[in-house]
């Protein structure tokens, strides 16, 4: 999946870069906005939140740099801690709570990233909170007047 992924990335890049975009420059800002969209979905499932916790592990095209800005940006803006985990890793560092069956904070994942055609970008992926209280969403990032903005965000399912 891993190799699929930077695959399509590789030939968006190219295709882009042949119209004077070069998304992979952007890339931490590609994904940061696609993050902090689905950070605005559902606000209540902020609530009380103790951390973010950003599940990047299919993603290998963002560096550490782009990673730390990501988590820099969610710090700031949400004023708690940022972490990369999975939701196998909180309930290992105990920060899920089995009797509860809720998390202390949210889980963003980004499930599958499509490279469309030139300067879209669609996510799927999914905030989570709690067995009832998640939500899937799908968000497109496109390229316009200079700067990388969202086009298209909605959510596809609710727990």
């Amino acid at each position: 999946m891993k190799l699929f992924s930077t695959f399509i990335f590789s030939i968006f890049f190219l295709t882009a870069c042949m119209n004077g975009i070069n998304p992979k420059e952007h890339v931490g800002e590609i994904y940061r906005l696609a993050l902090d969209e689905m950070m605005g979905k559902d606000t209540a499932l902020n609530s009380h939140m103790k951390y973010i916790a950003i599940d990047l592990g299919n993603f290998v095209e963002l560096n550490e740099q782009d990673k730390k800005e990501i988590f820099r940006f969610f710090e700031k803006k949400y004023k708690v801690k940022v972490m990369e985990a999975s939701f196998a890793e909180l309930k290992e560092k105990g920060l899920y709570n089995p009797d509860t069956m809720v998390l202390d904070g949210v889980l963003l994942k980004l499930d599958k990233v499509y490279f469309k055609f030139n300067k879209n970008i669609l996510f799927e992926g999914s905030k989570y909170r709690s067995g009832t209280g998640a939500i899937g969403v799908e968000i497109t990032v496109y390229y316009q007047d200079g700067k990388w903005q969202i086009k298209k965000s909605e959510m596809t399912w609710i727990s």
